[in-house]
């Protein structure tokens, strides 16, 4: 069972992992709950460091995902039907799924314009499109997820104070936040998941590609006076794109709005009455009227990508390695598939008897990563220079590319599968605590189990 580590159990020899994960959060707890299911075939250690103190941890061995309360103002992460698989198959989706809102239908619209695509999970053979979870549900599930795993350590509240880089093993230096003692540890695989203000990162000198989009995101729930019956609609206006997503309650929905940097100062200082009536001006009475409106968010846009993701001993992942525009709804998919892959290159590595850590190893799980990479960033960024657009000449463009779209079978079927998160990895995961049984292939793979279809197959 894992357990905490307090400053009183430090050894007086330093322990030693296979991989020491260096960030707790979704995407770090996800590929500790990804790794176990190899771990107990390689008898791998694994090690999870992470700097905040959750209120749900791994050590409470009381806490129970039944037990989880979602705040309104609670934010939400949009998942795929790709992401859906990879929680199925390391066993944590049937603890998730009662949290989270199905997207059974997705609307695309430009503002003042005809042109609209619809896609319909019923028409691509499956119980959804893709799902939203509030972050608080997701979290806790995978924190529970991590206490199962027999394989993995949990370090928390701890921060990376120091990383000495040598040939075999890493040291690492870990502070405890709340008293300021140090452990270290060791690990011949060192992977970042600690997000997209990544400090390791800038101490390594790993040099981001940045490209600033001049604008800023709000967020923010609402409660509609209609049901948005598991519908999602993306929204291109000329003050910018918004999508409106489900959430479990059945009127409440999401709201990601995207607005210029110069039009941001105006936007936040809207009483709620004008925000209110800016968004039903630019959305329509799809839903009805606007009954609540939660906490307002917001935070700048932009392109961020590592120009290294893997060093010999070292692997970056999830927002340190790529962060991008949410119009998409992509962002936490990408890394999902890049968790599953990771996992997966590593158990090739132990069964060929190659070092976890070794370079070819790790440029091995790169290369099958970077045209998902660049197919995923390119799609969302190519939405905001097409849409985001003024010329009057790309509207009636746009118009009537939506609508050719919307009648093309081709077309609309390769778009829901950008939004379905279809392809990008052939990885089969094993679950945290069944015994180690690959599973049986499934009929109609292309959708029912999608990470193992080929991210060009259409």
């Amino acid at each position: 069972m894992t357990t905490a580590v307090s400053a009183s159990q430090e050894a007086r020899q330093i322990p030693a992992y296979d991989i020491a994960i260096i960030g707790g959060g979704l995407v770090g707890a996800s590929l500790a709950c990804a790794l176990e299911g190899f771990a107990r075939e390689h008898n791998w250690s694994i090690a999870v460091v992470e700097a905040v103190a959750a209120s749900h941890s791994p050590a409470d061995a009381d806490a129970t995902p039944t037990d989880i309360k979602t705040s309104y103002d609670a934010r939400s992460t949009a998942l795929s039907w790709g992401t859906r698989h990879i929680y199925e198959q390391i066993g944590l989706w049937q603890q998730l799924e009662p949290h989270v809102a199905p997207i059974r239908k997705i609307h695309v619209s430009d503002k003042g314009h005809l042109g609209a695509t619809r896609l319909n999970a019923a028409d691509h053979h499956v119980d959804a499109l893709g799902y939203v979870a509030p972050n608080i549900a997701l979290g806790q599930i995978l924190l529970s997820g991590v206490k199962q795993a027999q394989h993995v350590e949990w370090f928390c509240p701890f921060k990376v104070t120091g990383f000495d880089i040598n040939a075999e093993k890493h040291r690492l230096t870990l502070s405890r936040s709340d008293d300021g003692s140090e452990h270290q540890i060791e690990a011949g695989l060192v992977v970042l998941a600690d997000g997209g203000q990544s400090g390791l990162k800038q101490q390594l000198n790993i040099v981001d590609h940045v490209r600033p989009y001049d604008q800023c995101a709000i967020v923010c729930n609402l409660t509609m006076s209609q049901p948005h019956e598991n519908w999602a609609f993306e929204r291109f206006t000329a003050d910018g794109p918004m999508a409106w997503l489900p959430l479990p309650e059945a009127k409440d929905v999401a709201l990601v709005w995207t607005v210029s940097a110069e039009q941001m100062d105006e936007v936040s200082e809207l009483s709620e009455a004008d925000f209110k009536r800016k968004l039903l001006q630019l959305f329509g009475p799809r839903l009805g009227d606007i009954e609540r409106i939660g906490a307002r968010h917001q935070y700048p846009l932009t392109l961020i990508r590592a120009t290294e993701q893997v060093r010999p001993g070292l692997a970056v992942l999830g927002n340190a390695a790529h962060y991008m525009h949410p119009v998409a709804g992509q962002g936490y998919n990408l890394a999902l598939r890049g968790v599953a892959e990771l996992a997966g290159v590593l158990n090739e590595a132990a069964n060929q008897g190659e070092a976890l850590g070794s370079l070819s190893t790790l440029q091995r799980y790169q290369q099958r990563r970077e045209s998902d990479q660049d197919a995923v960033i390119g799609f969302s960024d190519g939405l905001i220079r097409l849409f985001a657009n003024a010329n009057p000449v790309l509207g009636h463009l746009r118009a009537g590319g939506l609508m050719l779209l919307d009648r093309l079978k081709p077309a609309k079927r390769w778009f829901a599968r950008q939004a379905m998160g279809i392809g990008g990895s052939s990885v089969r995961l094993y679950p945290l605590t069944e015994p180690l049984e690959a599973p049986e292939p499934e009929q109609n793979a292309a959708y029912h189990n999608p990470i193992t279809t080929p991210s060009g197959e259409v």
